[in-house]
């Protein structure tokens, strides 16, 4: 942080001549050791404009990389808007124009490619961590869950964590530790997930995965309560209904269902 500098002035009267004093005769001992040591103390002045001067390009080139980065990330990501066409024969695509995918397969491959391809020409940059997003989606499509998950740890390092992409981010997190077998961090991932404010399709779809999870555990009792819970709750979203669904499987398999928890009452307003 810069530090402030504060100029002091003062009104100096007409005094009449007399002998120096003895502040006067150290500023003559400070001005004759200053011209004694001129070229050194030049040089260091000199080091430190210098040093001021790299610290100003590297930030200043450093915020038009991120700058270049933010453009060219929106061209690494056409990739995705290009359609999958299964079951005919693809004609030419028109000029100007992608040719339509065969597979999600090959998609997924290209999206890789593209966006390898742009975070290598900007590592460490925030455009390249936003797009170990998407990366991270399609390599846990193609099964590279190892390098699903360094995708994912790589954004949520770098996302704000009032950004609602990190809620789809947790849950990329926590599926690829479920496929890597990793039960107990995927339980930790999903409920990271579960305190962040999560709307649309992914609301309440944190304790839905964390209820999958227990289950998957042994914890069926557990639960079936976490489920029964949401269902009360959430009744109408995706997870809400998702929860009816697993539950009634829960509870064929001889789980125990406990009465939900009620609903805070709601606390009168102050008049």
């Amino acid at each position: 942080m810069a530090e402030k500098s504060e100029k002091m002035t003062t009104t100096q009267q007409e005094q009449p001549v007399r002998a120096p004093d003895a502040f006067q005769l150290y500023g003559a001992e400070a001005s004759d050791w200053l011209q004694k040591r001129q070229q050194y103390i030049g040089l260091a002045v000199g080091a430190v404009l210098v040093l001021g001067l790299i610290i100003a390009l590297v930030s200043y080139f450093s915020g038009r990389k991120e700058e270049s980065a933010s453009r060219e990330l929106g061209d690494a990501l056409a990739v995705m808007e290009i359609p999958v066409v299964t079951g005919v024969d693809l004609q030419p695509a028109a000029e100007g124009q992608e040719k339509p995918f065969k597979s999600e397969a090959e998609k997924d491959e290209k999206i890789v490619e593209s966006l390898n391809g742009f975070r290598a020409k900007y590592p460490g940059s925030n455009a390249a961590a936003m797009a170990a997003l998407p990366m991270g989606k399609a390599e846990y499509r193609r099964g590279h869950y190892k390098e699903a998950l360094a995708a994912f740890d790589e954004f949520l390092g770098k996302a704000d964590k009032a950004d609602p992409l990190t809620v789809s981010a947790r849950e990329g997190q926590g599926y690829a530790h479920e496929a890597l077998s990793d039960l107990d961090k995927a339980l930790v991932s999903f409920q990271e997930m579960s305190k962040l404010d999560a709307g649309g399709f992914l609301q309440g779809m944190g304790q839905y995965h964390q209820a999958r999870i227990l289950a998957a555990q042994g914890k069926k009792d557990e639960a079936a309560k976490m489920l029964s819970d949401l269902k009360t709750a959430q009744t109408n979203t995706a997870a809400g209904r998702l929860a009816t669904e697993r539950l009634a499987v829960l509870v064929a398999q001889g789980a125990k269902v406990p009465e939900p928890t009620p609903a805070p009452a709601a606390t009168p307003e102050a008049k």
